[in-house]
C-alpha cells in the first residue's frame, strides 16, 4: 500500500507545472479567503470545489508558510509573486495618495461603504432604478454603486447587518496596516486580496475593531 501512495505522488508531483511563488496559484486564493474569514464550507461552496480539496489546500499553506495553525494564516502577510501589490503597483484611484502613509499617518477619504441586504437582485434593482445610482459592476451576492466617488456595496445576508461598515481608502495598504498596528489596532486579518478585475486591477482588504469592537477595514486598488 505505500508503494502505492508512493507511486502516487511522484505521478501527481509530475503532472503539476513548477511554481516559482511560496504557494500555488490555487493555494493563493483558498488561503485569501481563509485570511477574509470564510469557513471552509463557505471557500467550497464560492470556488465550486469540494471541501476535501479545500482542507488540503489549506493543510499544505499552513505547512509551507511554517504557521503554527489555520488562524495563524489570517494575521500572516505576503503578497503573490505575480501580485501588482507586490511589484509595488500604483493606486489606481489616485485620490488614494491624499491618504498615504507619512509620520503623522492620518487616514483621509471613506473609499466605501458596505450594506447587507436579503435579497441582492431586489436590492440591486431598487438601488440603480429607484435611487438612480450608478451601478458599477456586480457579482455573485455582491452589488456595487457609484455615490459621488464613493462606493456602495451590497452584500447578500440571511440576516442583514444593523450597521453599515466603513472602509477607509489608502495608497499602501501594507504600511497603513503596520502603522495603525503599531498603535495598538487589533486587526481581524493581514492585508489581503479580495478580488481581481478583469483589467488586472487587485482590490486589497485589512480589517480591524474600533474602540468598542465593531468591524471597520482598509482598502485599497492597485493597478498593475
Amino acid at each position: 500500500m505505500s508503494g502505492l501512495k508512493s507511486r502516487m505522488a511522484e505521478k501527481s508531483r509530475r503532472g503539476r507545472p513548477p511554481h516559482d511563488d511560496v504557494l500555488t496559484p490555487a493555494e493563493w486564493r483558498i488561503v485569501h479567503a481563509v485570511k477574509h474569514g470564510l469557513s471552509n464550507r463557505e471557500i467550497a461552496r464560492r470556488r465550486g470545489i469540494s471541501l476535501d480539496a479545500v482542507k488540503y489546500h489549506v493543510t499544505n499553506a499552513v505547512q509551507k508558510l511554517g504557521v503554527a495553525s489555520r488562524n495563524d494564516l489570517k494575521q500572516w502577510h505576503r503578497a503573490p509573486r505575480g501580485s501588482a501589490l507586490n511589484r509595488g503597483g500604483a493606486p489606481k484611484d489616485m485620490e488614494a495618495k491624499e491618504t498615504a502613509v507619512d509620520g503623522s499617518m492620518k487616514l483621509g477619504a471613506l473609499g466605501q461603504i458596505a450594506r447587507s441586504v436579503r435579497d441582492i437582485k431586489q436590492s440591486e434593482a431598487w438601488y440603480r432604478d429607484v435611487l438612480g445610482l450608478p451601478h458599477l459592476y456586480t457579482f455573485g451576492n455582491l452589488a456595487f454603486f457609484d455615490c459621488g466617488g464613493m462606493r456602495l456595496m451590497l452584500s447578500q445576508e440571511k440576516t442583514p447587518a444593523a450597521e453599515s461598515l466603513l472602509y477607509w481608502r489608502v495608497a499602501d495598504i501594507v504600511a497603513a496596516h503596520a502603522a495603525l498596528k503599531a498603535r495598538g489596532i487589533e486587526f481581524l486579518n493581514a492585508p489581503h486580496m479580495i478580488h481581481k478585475h478583469a483589467d488586472g486591477v487587485e482590490e486589497w482588504l485589512a480589517a480591524f475593531k474600533d474602540v468598542e469592537g465593531r468591524p471597520l477595514a482598509l482598502i485599497s486598488q492597485v493597478a498593475p
